[in-house]
């Protein structure tokens, strides 16, 4: 296992990302769906594709998914031991048909990266795509440019096409992304990614039939702090330790009662 790890780790390092990972089971895959679907009828489509956000702190069967054995192997591997859950999201890109896509723009990820909204030092961000549905190039799969993490924080603008869910809007300049080396990362459902908070990536609108739907989870290693930002003030209102121990308290821990650590 040490081994295999090591080797995680040394590919995250060099490409700024790992991918097609299996992590639920064919039974946890449709709990988890049958579950999420409650919230689709509850909350209706057009709110839930981007607005259920940090619900491991309301729901046990999320915060379980945000602390799976199989995902935190991974994430462990490539942070270090000691881990925090900083947030959590789904997201969800309907079918037009499911959800009519605003001004005839159908909603899709600008080329960024997540270092410049979150402004971390002391330790890298890890950002976890867990998927609920099949992905391809047709529902709007991941890309990323590998290597891009070695790069450093890029230039950021305002997106000039509309439908881009960054809640802030920005892009980098499509001058500055190395398009040509772009990888895509399609999953099955059950399966996850992992990228690095500095590597480029992006995801096109989804022009099929079909939902494409994955709970977004971010990690640090303890030892990252955020950076104090003026212009953009940063609450972390739902970190909880999910391995290993925090000895530099950076982030308070907001464990929701119902969850029981292991560790």
């Amino acid at each position: 296992m040490k081994a295999k790890a090591s080797q995680m780790k040394a590919l995250y390092d060099a490409k700024g990302f790992l991918t097609a990972i299996d992590v639920l089971g064919k039974d946890e895959l449709q709990q988890a769906c049958k579950e999420h679907a409650k919230l689709e009828n509850k909350f209706g489509k057009e709110y839930t594709q981007y607005n259920l956000h940090n619900t491991h702190m309301q729901y046990e069967w999320v915060m379980n998914l945000a602390a799976h054995p199989k995902l935190l192997d991974t994430i462990i591997a490539v942070l270090g031991p000691n881990v925090i859950l900083l947030d959590s999201r789904f997201i969800c890109k309907y079918p037009s048909s499911d959800v009519p896509h605003k001004d005839n723009s159908a909603p899709y990820v600008a080329w960024h990266q997540d270092i410049k909204y979150w402004g971390f030092e002391g330790g890298p961000v890890a950002s976890v795509w867990l998927a609920f549905d099949d992905v391809d190039a047709e529902n709007g799969v991941l890309q990323v440019i590998p290597g891009s993490n070695k790069q450093g924080i890029l230039e950021h603008r305002m997106a000039e096409i509309p439908g881009n869910l960054l809640t802030t809007n920005q892009e980098i300049p499509r001058h500055l992304v190395q398009v040509e080396d772009l990888v895509e990362c399609p999953l099955k459902a059950g399966q996850m990614s992992v990228h690095d908070g500095l590597t480029v990536h992006a995801s096109e609108a989804n022009m099929s039939d079909r939902r494409r739907c994955g709970f977004v989870i971010r990690y640090v290693p303890t030892t990252a702090y955020p950076v104090k930002d003026p212009e953009r003030p940063r609450t972390f209102p739902a970190t909880v330790l999910v391995a290993g121990t925090d000895e530099f308290k950076n982030f308070q821990d907001h464990t929701p009662n119902f969850f029981t650590k292991t560790f």
